[in-house]
């Protein structure tokens, strides 16, 4: 079904307040992204950049936010993307006839890494007609700066053109029409008469003079476009080993190109996800802005990119974030969590009073106050990104191992703080697991690194101090009254990211307390075959994570669990979306996905999961043997020491 797409009802079509989150596919120009839902209304765009103001926010309130739609009365709609590219094709299927609307930002060159790409700020929808004559409508509303501003609406030759200040966006393509006030703004509203097998163009453009758009200048920026995508993503067939990824093949490849359309081509930085505000729960407070780089859910993607055969994302992602964070830190060297696309480090958390949210979800928010936060485990993943690529054969410079050096060494200086953890606590600081667990991991792989491949240090402070972690995350993360890893030491709440303490090889996976936790983790979280978070966010009523259901997948896997890793897999794979495009949560009760959308942490935990399934069940893999197989253990010839009271560091045998 995601392969072909999936049939919209008429019903489904009607005029409703808000569409499912997983109706939307996304489009963009490695610069920006937006999202165009199965009825065909582009409800969510920024320019000139993700973090930019909104120009189309419907998602977030449907009669202040503003559209672009483009429909056609009574018809169902069936949705699909363009094999191997970001181009949507929604189909419209009036009695009789068949309208296809391809929308895409053009964008061509070479996507290999960044800066090799030219992209046009505009969104193109190329419009046919298969069968007898129909009429489609139009409905263009700009709401500028997230309907903060008012746009001043006036015709120009062909073309509509919005103004406000100094910015404005044109639309071309829609010679009839007529403007009218909704009581938020204006709206220009007309309709196209298309005979058998017309074809025609509506182009929407932010800031450009040309005001013109013709149906043979769509197709070719649409062939450049497609061309383009087509050269940088790689099929099963690219592989070394194909047959590790015929299986769920689509959704691989899915994944990968949801991947780069995080990628910010000017500066190489990977958002978390390109909207803001689309809710956790519905209806609460819990919305928050996730167009930024988290240097965790960063380093994951470029991991996952590596697995993928894209060493030049990964290696550009990790300069640029040792860039930014050498700059901002002039007077403390400390990175921070997040960064903006272009290295800001003002993120300042706004709430906007006048937005209704998606389904009444208030407040929304642009700006994220967590980026004062500290959470450790980012540390750890920095560290993992960098030995991932000198494991995969790519050679770090001598700055950027000078850079982990300095990571290192602040590890053995921040470790005994506590800190907001990987779920972004607002509130009380505690000394969470999980982020011990990742400071250790720090620590390791820069031993690793040192010991290996020259990274230069102090190689036994290292040591002593991941010792010292160590039998801290053992005395005091562990419970013995619950038999698994707690949230934060000296609790009784469960965390899902306590699943990865063997697969970053704290503990093998034989250990009974990491059975335990497994154990306790699935009998506690587990609903739907979907994971929660933590045991707070099953109190509170979010849905499943959809990362953590991942990550389960792959522990089960290296237990030797794999016919119940597969089977979890398999049911994941079903809450994908129509067009195979995950969010960050899914809601086991209504089948509904939850939070911001396409999400990178859900993507690269399917891409991860997938690749340990197909390890543990004996198949060729295009990469290393992966973090926690017993392989990668023994290569390094290390083993575990496995007393509360011993040293838990992997040692030398």
């Amino acid at each position: 079904m995601t392969s072909a797409g999936r049939y919209y009802p008429s019903s489904l079509m009607a005029e409703q307040p808000y569409k499912p989150i997983e109706s939307y596919g996304a489009i963009g120009n490695l610069r920006t992204v937006g999202l165009i839902g199965a009825d065909g209304s582009l409800d969510w765009l920024c320019f000139p950049n993700t973090s930019g103001g909104g120009v189309f926010g419907a998602i977030l309130d449907n009669k202040k936010g503003g559209c672009f739609r483009v429909w056609v009365d009574g018809a169902s709609t069936r949705q699909r993307y363009v094999d191997g590219t970001n181009v949507l094709r929604t189909a419209f299927l009036p009695k009789g006839s068949i309208v296809g609307v391809n929308d895409f930002m053009p964008l061509w060159g070479d996507l290999r890494g960044k800066g090799r790409s030219t992209a046009l700020d505009e969104v193109q929808r190329l419009i046919s007609c298969r069968g007898r004559a129909v009429e489609v409508q139009v409905e263009w509303s700009p709401r500028p700066d997230y309907a903060r501003k008012r746009a001043e609406m006036e015709r120009h030759g062909n073309a509509w053109v919005a103004r406000w200040g100094e910015e404005w966006l044109s639309l071309c393509g829609l010679p009839d029409g007529e403007v009218k006030d909704d009581g938020y703004g204006p709206v220009v509203r007309g309709t196209l008469r298309l005979e058998r097998d017309e074809e025609r163009s509506l182009v929407t453009r932010y800031c450009s003079d040309d005001l013109t758009c013709s149906v043979d200048s769509s197709k070719d920026l649409m062939k450049r476009t497609i061309a383009a995508w087509r050269r940088w993503v790689r099929t099963p067939m690219d592989y070394e080993n194909p047959g590790w990824a015929r299986e769920w093949s689509h959704l691989i490849s899915r994944s990968e190109l949801a991947l780069k359309l995080l990628i910010h081509d000017d500066t190489g930085a990977i958002l978390a996800a390109p909207t803001t505000s689309l809710p956790e729960v519905v209806g609460r407070e819990l919305n928050w802005d996730y167009r930024y780089t988290w240097l965790r859910d960063a380093s994951m993607a470029a991991q996952a990119l590596l697995v993928l055969g894209h060493h030049e994302e990964a290696m550009e992602y990790l300069e640029w974030i040792r860039d930014v964070s050498e700059a901002a830190c002039a007077v403390r060297w400390e990175p921070r969590i997040m960064y903006g696309i272009h290295g800001e480090t003002d993120l300042e958390e706004v709430e906007l009073d006048h937005l209704d949210g998606y389904r009444s979800s208030r407040p929304v928010r642009i700006g994220n106050g967590a980026a004062e936060q500290r959470q450790h485990e980012v540390y750890g993943e920095l560290m993992s990104t960098g030995y991932e690529l000198i494991r995969h054969g790519v050679p770090l410079d001598e700055e950027t191992m000078s850079f982990f050096g300095r990571a290192a060494d602040k590890v053995c200086e921040i470790w005994e703080q506590p800190d907001s953890g990987i779920w972004e606590r607002r509130g009380e600081e505690h000394h969470y697991t999980y982020s011990k667990v990742m400071l250790w991991v720090a620590l390791d792989r820069a031993i690793h690194m040192a010991e290996i491949y020259g990274l230069k240090g102090d190689v036994d402070l290292w040591k002593r101090t991941g010792d010292r972690i160590a039998e801290a995350v053992l005395r005091e993360g562990y419970s013995d009254e619950r038999g698994a890893f707690t949230e934060y030491f000296g609790s009784d709440a469960l965390d899902a990211a306590n699943l990865r303490i063997p697969l970053m090889e704290m503990l093998p996976f034989h250990d009974d307390r990491v059975q335990g936790t497994i154990d306790r983790i699935v009998e506690e979280l587990l609903e739907g075959g979907m994971l929660a978070r933590n045991t707070e966010g099953v109190e509170r009523g979010e849905g499943s994570f959809i990362m953590c259901t991942f990550w389960l997948v792959q522990v089960l896997a290296l237990s030797g669990r794999v016919r119940e890793a597969r089977s979890l897999l398999e049911n994941a794979s079903e809450v994908v979306s129509p067009l195979g495009l995950f969010a960050e949560m899914f809601d086991p009760r209504t089948g509904a996905q939850l939070g911001n959308f396409p999400q990178a942490f859900s993507h690269i935990g399917f891409i991860n999961a997938v690749l340990y399934l197909f390890y543990a069940e004996g198949r060729e893999i295009p990469v290393p043997d992966p973090i926690g197989s017993k392989e990668h253990r023994n290569m390094l010839g290390k083993r575990h020491v496995e007393g509360v009271d011993h040293r838990s560091r992997m040692v030398k045998m």
